[in-house]
């Protein structure tokens, strides 16, 4: 060149310490909430092969980790059941006995207020059918029935020690029949999560082996497609009209425009999923040394905190909890 470069970002590139001091975006173990799964019938944690590092948990095995999670910073836990039992109508989601519940209590005593509790409210695992709600007698999830049956799921879940519901089963009125059947039976105080944008994705595979999922065919008629991003504000809005303590986008990587364009208008906080898929393709990558893992799951991490989550749950939550305490 003829003359001095006028600008030069790589100032700002040169160190590690500088680097550090610019970044516009970062992690902190507060924001990560680690998925859990509780299993009926088991004695010993049984692991996942499509979700490396995943367990399901007895009850005993359930606390450890969850204090694991805790001591290493992690912001809340996500508790899902998984039954031996499945009924039409999902009978162990509102069983103050059924696994779920059960572990909801055992995570309350043992950890208190010390950590944030949400539980999953949803029918899925617990249907013979596995789907998200009940069914009609044509077989469609029937989304009124179905609101009944979610408004029972919230008080039995806030009555076993969940600080957090997370509505997960995208019926239409799901915030609001569950906030009323909360403010009736008073549970005014606990927080409604919101999946107000759930996407029919096929990244939830994984998943539906950690909860031993019965479902056939999709559930395309009442998530969303993911074709679609204008929709997403209006779920959105609706959800936010009924009362919606925080809002969530799932999946994340596949979606990030969207939980970007939910950010910039929502006026609650905004949480995203990094859901099994998502995790499962970084540890089949990272086994056969086509990526570096590591730095993998952090770049992934960033670039949903990035677009605009407050908070997200990641399966490598405590894992990265640690990994950031120790920088």
């Amino acid at each position: 060149m003829s003359g001095p470069i006028p600008e030069r970002p790589r100032r700002l590139r040169q160190t590690a310490a500088v680097r550090r001091l610019v970044s516009e975006n970062r992690l902190h173990p507060a924001e990560l909430i680690l998925p859990m799964f509780v299993k009926e019938g088991i004695d010993e944690p049984v692991l996942l092969d499509s979700m490396p590092g995943v367990q399901q948990h007895t009850l005993d095995s359930l606390v450890q980790a969850a204090r694991e999670a805790v001591d290493a910073g992690v912001g809340g836990l996500m508790l899902f059941g998984v039954p031996q039992q499945h009924d039409e109508i999902g009978s162990g989601a509102t069983d103050p006995k059924g696994i779920l519940n059960r572990g909801l209590r055992r995570l309350r005593d043992v950890l208190g207020d010390t950590t944030v509790l949400m539980a999953d409210l949803c029918l899925d695992e617990f249907t013979s059918h596995g789907h998200c709600g009940v069914l009609d007698q044509q077989g469609r999830v029937d989304n009124d029935a179905t609101l009944q049956r979610y408004a029972e799921m919230a008080v039995v879940q806030a009555e076993s020690g969940a600080h957090v519901v997370g509505l997960s089963g995208m019926m239409d009125g799901q915030v609001a029949a569950c906030r009323a059947a909360l403010d009736e039976a008073d549970h005014q105080d606990t927080v409604i999560l919101a999946y107000a944008v759930k996407y029919a994705s096929a990244a939830y595979g994984p998943f539906r082996e950690a909860v031993e999922s019965t479902l056939e065919g999709d559930r395309s008629t009442y998530q969303q497609d993911p074709a679609n991003a204008t929709e997403a504000l209006r779920e959105l809005r609706l959800d936010l009209a009924e009362g919606a303590d925080i809002v969530m986008v799932k999946p994340a990587l596949p979606y990030l425009d969207v939980l970007r364009s939910v950010a910039e208008v929502s006026d609650v906080p905004v949480a995203a999923y990094q859901v099994s898929g998502e995790m499962a393709m970084i540890e089949a990558a990272g086994a056969n040394g086509w990526i570096d893992r590591d730095r993998m799951v952090l770049e992934s991490l960033v670039s949903i905190r990035r677009a605009g989550a407050q908070m997200i749950l990641t399966y490598y939550a405590t894992e990265v909890a640690r990994r950031l305490r120790e920088r």
